[in-house]
């Protein structure tokens, strides 16, 4: 009997010792058509999954063509799901700021409207003041001639889009180039991202 316990002692021991399940967090973006900020989120290391969907308003079981009517607060936004040990929020604001246009206050690029607008959600006062230092080191940069007018917002329920819309860039390649280099996006990262670092492209 006392062997047992003794046994039992080693691998409770054993157990509080062991490496814990790893944590992982989410962030929420919105960058204007969900489908082109997709994919540098899904290719960057630490990042454990991204689903495309709706951030912003009040109403439930948001729909595309509800979010697209303009009458709600919801925008086109992606959430990211990734481990901290890997990346943190910073090194996601990082990859954030490459997908947008952070000067256009009225959409992103050809896409105009309310649902287009650009934010960052923040889910508590450490990634407020995260995102703030990030803002306003991008603006001190030089990078860009105009103010930086991304707003951050606090973070609310998001709600992920219709399965068509996930991984967009996957389903539909041919069509998503077209439209990433029809809008303009390739150009605007070609000119103001071309002398960064590949790994923060």
């Amino acid at each position: 009997m006392k062997r047992l316990i003794w046994l039992a002692h080693i691998f409770l021991a054993q157990l509080l010792l062991a490496d814990p399940l790893p944590q992982t967090r989410t962030a929420v973006f919105a960058g204007g058509c969900f489908w082109c900020i997709q994919p540098a989120f899904d290719k960057a290391p630490g990042v454990i999954k991204t689903v495309v969907g709706y951030c912003g308003g009040s109403a439930p079981n948001p729909t595309y063509a509800l979010v697209g009517s303009e009458k709600t607060n919801y925008r086109e936004s992606i959430e990211v799901t990734y481990d901290p040990a890997k990346i943190n929020f910073g090194q996601l604001l990082d990859i954030y700021w490459r997908q947008i246009n952070p000067t256009q206050s009225d959409g992103q690029f050809t896409d105009i409207g309310p649902s287009y607008r650009a934010a960052i959600f923040v889910q508590n006062a450490e990634e407020r003041k995260i995102a703030e230092v990030s803002k306003a080191k991008l603006a001190a940069s030089g990078r860009f001639d105009k103010p930086i007018v991304t707003e951050i917002l606090p973070s609310m329920k998001f709600w992920p889009a219709e399965e068509y819309h996930q991984k967009y860039y996957q389903q539909n390649p041919t069509g998503f180039q077209m439209f990433e280099v029809g809008s303009g996006r390739k150009a605007f990262e070609k000119k103001k991202w071309t002398d960064a670092k590949p790994d923060t492209r």
